[in-house]
C-alpha cells in the first residue's frame, strides 16, 4: 500500500517540476524508466524506479516503461520479463503498454535521413579504432574524417545501402556532423548508426543497422512526450548532444523534454556493475541473478526484502548531485523497519541444545497461546505447546557465565518465552566435555506471573521437541569482505580482481527447528524468528511440508557491532 508521503522528500528535481508547473511550461508530469534489457535490475535501478515512478505518482502524472533495446547482441527476452516483474513487484504500474526503442526504429531512420538531407550527418568508412584516433583527447582537438565532406546524394545512397545489408558489419557508420574541435568529446561527430547483423529479441531480423543510445534516447523521449528525462550524473556530459539532436530534427511531439541528472547510488560491500554481476553469475560465484546475496531486485526479493522497505531506502538515500555513497546498514535498516511492523512472529531454534524437564507432569504442566504480532491482534494467535523435552538455542546456555549473564547456566533461572520459569540443575556432557543436554526443573507457579521472592531477568525462546518441525535455513552474510571490492589496488597500483574479495562465509545452510505453522506457509512468507531476525520462505525451493527459509536481516546491525570491535 503506497501513499504520497513515501516520496515526499524535497529535492532539486521536485523544485524544477514545481517551477515548470507553476509557470505553465508543462501542464502535467510525464517521466520514463528506460532500462537496457541486458541484465537484471539492481539496487541502483530500484532508486531510479522509485524516482521516476514516484514523481509521476506524487504529481498525478504518467511514467512509461521503455526498453532501451539498441544492442541486440547482449539483450534477450529473459531480461525483459524480469524487468517488468521487478517494476511491478516494487509497487508501480507503467502508463499504457511497455514501450521499446525498437518500436521507433523506422522513425529514427527517417530522422537520420532528414539529418543527411540537411547536411548534418554523413556516412563514414573509418574503422572504430580510426574513429578513436581522429577524435582527439580532452586537451587536443580531433580532426575531420576524410569522408566528412561526402555529398548529400552519396550519403543518402550509402545509408540506404547500409540499411539494405549491402556492407559488412563494422565497415561503415553514420555520424553527426557537429564539431571535431568541441571541448565536449561527445559532440565530436558522434556515431549514431552502426552495421550489426544480430537477431533482435523484439523485432527479429528486420534491421541490420542499429541506432546508438544518445541519438535513440533523445528522440524516444520526444516521441513519447516526456517532460523530465532523469538519468544518472555520468550522462551530464551527454546532455549537449541530447539537446543537439532534439534541436535539429522536426519536433515529433509538442512537449520538449529536458534532461536532468542526479548522482548514482554507490552501495558499500557490494557491486552494481551489470558486467561484473554477470561475471558473478557466469563464473558460478553465485547461484544465478536472483541469488539472495546479489544486489539485484530479484535477489533482494528472494532474500526477503520488501517493496516498502526498498521504497523507504530510496527515500532515505535521497536525490542530489553530490556523491551518494551509502552503507549497507542503511538498506538493511529500512527493510528491518518495515518488517518489524509487518512480519508475524514464530519461534525457531537454529543451533539446538536439548533440555529435559525433570518435573514435567502431563495434565498439570500447561501451555499458553501467544500473538503472532504484539501490535497486530488481527494477525491472530497460536498455541505454544510444552512437553518434557525442549530445544533451546545453544548460545543461551553458558557453562562458565560471564558477569551480568542473564540467560541459562547451572543453578540459574530463566523464563521460557510465553511459558514458565525454569532452573538448570545439571549439564550433561559427552566424553569430549561438550554439553549435550540440560536437566532443568519448572517452577509451576510462574505461568503468566512473576516468581515469588526473586527476580528472573532472562527470557529465552524455545521449542517443544514433540511439536517442532525441521526446516532448511540459509544464513546469508554480505557477499564481499571489503567496502569497495572493485576499487582495491595492488602494490603495482593496478586494480585487483573484485572476485578476490568474495566472502567465503556469505552463505551457510543448516537444519533448524521451527513452529509447525512453517509447514503450512506459501513461498515468500516473511516472518520474524523471535530474538534471531527476519526470515522468508524461499520463492523457489520452499514447499508446504518442507520449509526452506532465507535469513533476510538480523534484529540489529550485527556488522556495525563486528566492525566496532
Amino acid at each position: 500500500m503506497m501513499n504520497k508521503e513515501q516520496f515526499a522528500d524535497n529535492h532539486f528535481i521536485r523544485t524544477v517540476i514545481d517551477q515548470d508547473l507553476a509557470s505553465g511550461k508543462h501542464s502535467a508530469v510525464h517521466t520514463r524508466f528506460p532500462p537496457e534489457p541486458n541484465g537484471y535490475l539492481h539496487v541502483g535501478h530500484a532508486k531510479a524506479i522509485c524516482l521516476n515512478f514516484g514523481l509521476a505518482y506524487v504529481y498525478n502524472g504518467l511514467c512509461n516503461l521503455r526498453f532501451d533495446d539498441t544492442n541486440p547482441e547482449k539483450e534477450n527476452q529473459e531480461y525483459v520479463d524480469a524487468i517488468k516483474e521487478d517494476v511491478q513487484w516494487l509497487g508501480f504500474n507503467w502508463a499504457g503498454k511497455p514501450r521499446y526503442a525498437s518500436d521507433y526504429f523506422q522513425q529514427l531512420f527517417d530522422y537520420a535521413v532528414g539529418l543527411i538531407q540537411d547536411g548534418k550527418a554523413y556516412v563514414d568508412d573509418l574503422t572504430a579504432e580510426q574513429i578513436r584516433e581522429y577524435r582527439g583527447t580532452l586537451t587536443e582537438a580531433g580532426k575531420n574524417s576524410p569522408y566528412r565532406e561526402r555529398s548529400i546524394e552519396e550519403n543518402l545512397n550509402l545509408f540506404q545501402r547500409m540499411k539494405n545489408g549491402e556492407f559488412p558489419d563494422g565497415s561503415k557508420t553514420l555520424r553527426l556532423k557537429i564539431d571535431m574541435a568541441s571541448g565536449n568529446i561527445n559532440l565530436r561527430d558522434p556515431v549514431i548508426y552502426r552495421i550489426r547483423r544480430a537477431h533482435h529479441h523484439n523485432i527479429g531480423d528486420t534491421w541490420c543497422i542499429y541506432p546508438m543510445y544518445d541519438y535513440t534516447h533523445a528522440i524516444s523521449d520526444a516521441i513519447e512526450g516526456i517532460t523530465h528525462s532523469l538519468c544518472s550524473l555520468e550522462f551530464e556530459a551527454h546532455r549537449p548532444l541530447y539537446d543537439w539532436v532534439l534541436d535539429n530534427i522536426p519536433a515529433p511531439h509538442p512537449t520538449r523534454p529536458r534532461q536532468y541528472e542526479f548522482s548514482r547510488l554507490e552501495l558499500l560491500h557490494t557491486i552494481t556493475s551489470k558486467r561484473k554481476l554477470n561475471q558473478l553469475v557466469s563464473e558460478g560465484h553465485v547461484n544465478g541473478w536472483d541469488d539472495p546475496r546479489m544486489p539485484t531486485i530479484s535477489g533482494m526479493r528472494r532474500r526477503g526484502y520488501t517493496p516498502a522497505g526498498l521504497r523507504l531506502f530510496a527515500k532515505r538515500v535521497g536525490i542530489s548531485k553530490s556523491e551518494n555513497i551509502v552503507d549497507m546498514s542503511v538498506l538493511e535498516g529500512a527493510v528491518r523497519e518495515d518488517l518489524e511492523n509487518s512480519a508475524p512472529r514464530m519461534m525457531a531454534v537454529l543451533n539446538p541444545l536439548k533440555i529435559t524437564l525433570t518435573n514435567f507432569e502431563a495434565g498439570k504442566t500447561q501451555s499458553r497461546s501467544a500473538p503472532y504480532h504484539p501490535n497486530h491482534p488481527e494477525m491472530g494467535e497460536r498455541d505454544i505447546p510444552i512437553s518434557s523435552t525442549l530445544y533451546i538455542e545453544r548460545d543461551d546456555f553458558s557453562d562458565n557465565p560471564p558477569k551480568g549473564w542473564q540467560r541459562l547456566s547451572v543453578g540459574g533461572e530463566v523464563r521460557l518465552r510465553y511459558s514458565y520459569v525454569i532452573k538448570c540443575d545439571e549439564a550433561v556432557k559427552n566424553e569430549n566435555g561438550e554439553v549435550i543436554e540440560l536437566k532443568c526443573s519448572i517452577d509451576h507457579d510462574t505461568l503468566g506471573k512473576k516468581p515469588e521472592g526473586r527476580k528472573v531477568k532472562g527470557v529465552i525462546h524455545w521449542l517443544s521437541v514433540e511439536h517442532a518441525v525441521p526446516a532448511q535455513v540459509r544464513l546469508y552474510e554480505r557477499l564481499f569482505t571489503v567496502e569497495r571490492p572493485d576499487a582495491v589496488r595492488g602494490e603495482d597500483g593496478n586494480y585487483l580482481p573484485f572476485t578476490d574479495f568474495l566472502n567465503p562465509d556469505s552463505m551457510r545452510e543448516i537444519t533448524a527447528w521451527v513452529e509447525p505453522v512453517a509447514n503450512e506457509l506459501a513461498a515468500e512468507s516473511r516472518w520474524q524468528f523471535e530474538r534471531l531476525g527476519y526470515f522468508v520462505t524461499d520463492r523457489h525451493d520452499h514447499t508446504a511440508g518442507k520449509p526452506v527459509f532465507n535469513r533476510t536481516v538480523g534484529l540489529k546491525d550485527t556488522w556495525q557491532a563486528k566492525e566496532a570491535k
